[in-house]
């Protein structure tokens, strides 16, 4: 029986399937539970080899729950994670995000309101929001007032309460009459804003009327203004803090056009995935035949069709020679949210062609120096089909990945928002003379007619900062850290979740010595019921110490961003540095996580045992990983490019309108790249 294994396993073993990430597992099944012929390479590298066991059948069924507190903390992180999801949403309001509101909270625009006829949005200083905070809390920290229209001149309180006062009520706050006020104490309290400067609304925010001329920004004309306090300004500042308000709007505008687009072609975009999903079908059937000639063609088609990308980016390039504007650089074009601007630059052609060009080459030499290792993983991918043509179910479960990957970076979305939008406006006593509740919190509506006003008659109730003094406000970014951290952490679990289930049905397949009578009836199915029986506290460990890696990511880049304008370049060094080593870190990771769960889904030892094992494995064979992984990675992404980039020429044709017998079934979109992205 023993020789008859060997005999089997000698022919059928040494070509046994390449089945990576995702979809197949890598090169660790293949040397998990080493064969007789495995045995002299082995022994005496590092750690200790796995001895070659006759009887052993693939997974083994009988195995225990592997790191248990783990799988409780999961729980408890993710019960927490739902809380701070409740109280976001019944703290926040996505409104303020579409919809312009001001200091009081009451949306611009809105029927029925005081602010009915008055849709605009006006800052008392828009310099005040060139501030990081910008981007997180979605506000700016200034007085924000509901107008029916724009300033449109520069003019300061000063000016105004001598030439034009009645003009420049409309931008101080509702309820406003300075008969009794010199113009410092309106400055003082807050009523007006210090100057207004030439505006143009823009998503009914009033923004600086910015313009260029000879390549120097103005505002209105001028290049410097009087800020109201007797300073001289240059417009750069009113600039600089209208791109970080309007940040949020550009953004927004964006996430519609794009909505829109989605509503006009999703049936476009389901007939592309459809495609894609047959042509891949088809495509891994082939393989399972004629695995050979197939991936020769392939490789054939890939060069043709990078070949013809960049003839076609020449041909774009020469096109736009002479044309007005064509020379503008990306650079001093800038960002723009009409994407389609870009094809007008011949630049851009230039570097689409460029990138294409170094592509090619770098296949072909990939090609002449692997040609012969080409050989050895074709017929890996053959036996890999012939797995797959066992499980076909294999095929489809991504998707069911995809969308558990969906439903957590929804989740994330949304409470982002809503934490977000859960700032209120902040009102709070000033007075000059001694009064005891100076400081305090108040509501302006009622501030009249309460007891701080009679004790206080000078006190007034102005705006303080955005934000609020609950717990809930006081800890609000440590909610929104959680929330990204939580989010890295089931997302990394699910797609482990993935690869552990997809590594045990394959290791079925791979240990069955007669197939398909040795396999389990539902290979998939069964793998999928130990990882989440047994190995959910196994899973919750690897990605949580993932997790950990990126959330430290995300601070270091959050950091990068506040150190921009510093001049420390020892600090700047020494974060470049440390993002570079943890972005090692988190590929090692990745790396170290997938073929550890291999080893959970075979032998079912807890994650640590699992991870050593792995590593070790890795070390003893690193020649066969090199060899097997890498290039089989290369081929298998060769015959992804080759569908990716034929559909998405496809698409690309038949968006811009250029296939002449279908052009008016053609959708009009905001960015025909839209659906293209998502067909491919």
């Amino acid at each position: 029986m023993a020789g008859g294994e060997e005999n089997y396993y000698g022919k059928h073993g040494r070509r046994a399937m390449l089945l990576c990430r995702a979809e197949v597992l890598p090169v660790t099944l293949l040397s998990a539970h080493p064969l007789p012929w495995q045995q002299e390479e082995a022994e005496g590298r590092a750690g200790t080899p796995q001895k070659y066991d006759p009887t052993f059948k693939g997974p083994i069924y009988d195995r225990g729950c592997t790191d248990i507190i783990c799988c409780v903390l999961l729980m408890v992180a993710v019960v927490g994670y739902v809380a701070v999801g409740v109280v976001a949403w019944s703290q926040g309001d996505p409104r303020k995000v579409i919809y312009p509101t001001d200091s009081r909270g009451q949306f611009c625009g809105q029927t029925g309101t005081p602010n009915e006829k008055k849709p605009f949005l006006f800052y008392f200083n828009i310099m005040k929001c060139a501030s990081p905070s910008v981007l997180l809390e979605f506000q700016c920290p200034t007085t924000q007032i509901c107008v029916e229209k724009c300033p449109d001149r520069y003019l300061t309180y000063l000016q105004a309460s001598a030439q034009n006062e009645e003009y420049y009520k409309q931008f101080c706050v509702p309820g406003f009459k300075s008969l009794k006020k010199s113009p410092p104490e309106v400055l003082r309290d807050g009523d007006c804003p210090a100057m207004i400067t030439p505006s143009r609304p823009l998503a009914r925010r009033c923004l600086p009327a910015i313009s260029a001329k000879k390549g120097v920004i103005m505002v209105g004309n001028q290049t410097i203004f009087d800020d109201g306090r007797g300073h001289q300004r240059n417009v750069t500042d009113l600039v600089e803090g209208a791109k970080k308000a309007n940040v949020v709007l550009e953004a927004r505008q964006v996430a519609m056009k794009i909505f829109e687009d989605y509503t006009v072609s999703w049936y476009w975009i389901i007939l592309g995935l459809v495609i894609s999903m047959v042509v891949s079908l088809i495509f891994i059937v082939l393989l399972r035949f004629l695995a050979g000639i197939m991936v020769w063609v392939m490789i054939v088609l890939v060069i043709l069709v990078l070949g013809y990308g960049i003839f076609h980016c020449y041909m774009e390039y020469a096109a736009l020679k002479g044309q007005a504007g064509s020379d503008v650089s990306l650079k001093d074009l800038g960002f723009q949210t009409d994407f389609r601007v870009y094809l007008h630059l011949r630049q851009t052609w230039l570097a689409f062609m460029i990138i294409l060009c170094i592509t090619e080459v770098v296949i072909i030499l990939l090609l002449i120096f692997l040609r012969k290792r080409i050989l050895i993983a074709i017929a890996l991918i053959k036996e890999a089909s012939r797995a797959i043509g066992h499980i076909m179910t294999s095929l489809l479960f991504p998707l069911c990945t995809f969308f558990l990957v969906c439903l957590c970076i929804a989740y994330w979305a949304s409470t982002a928002v809503f934490l977000s939008t859960s700032n209120e406006a902040i009102y709070k006593v000033f007075n000059e003379t001694e009064c005891n509740h100076s400081g305090t919190t108040c509501n302006p509506e009622t501030f009249n007619t309460s007891n701080i006003a009679k004790q206080c008659p000078d006190a007034r109730c102005l705006f303080a900062f955005y934000g609020g003094e609950t717990a809930y406000h006081k800890y609000l970014i440590v909610f929104q850290i959680y929330n990204t951290f939580m989010f890295f952490w089931l997302a990394n679990f699910v797609i482990g979740l993935g690869q552990v289930t997809l590594a045990g049905a394959f290791a079925s397949y791979y240990w069955a010595f007669k197939k398909p009578d040795d396999m389990p009836a539902f290979p998939l199915f069964s793998s999928f019921g130990r990882a989440l029986r047994y190995h959910t506290g196994s899973l919750a460990f690897g990605s949580l110490i993932l997790a950990v890696v990126q959330i430290i990511r995300v601070l270091l880049e959050y950091l990068d961003h506040r150190l921009k304008a510093a001049e420390n370049r020892f600090a700047k060094f020494l974060l470049t540095c440390m993002k570079c080593c943890f972005w090692c870190l988190e590929k090692f990771i990745k790396f170290l996580n997938r073929n550890a769960y291999i080893m959970i889904a075979i032998y079912g030892t807890n994650f640590c045992t699992s991870a050593r094992n792995a590593f070790f494995l890795l070390m003893r064979n690193i020649i066969r990983v090199a060899v097997l992984d890498k290039v089989t990675d290369f081929l298998l992404f060769l015959g992804k490019l080759l569908i990716v980039g034929s559909v998405g020429i496809l698409a690309f044709f038949f968006f811009t309108q250029r296939i002449k017998l279908i052009q008016d079934s053609t959708p009009s979109l905001n960015y025909y790249w839209v659906p293209i992205l998502v067909g491919i």
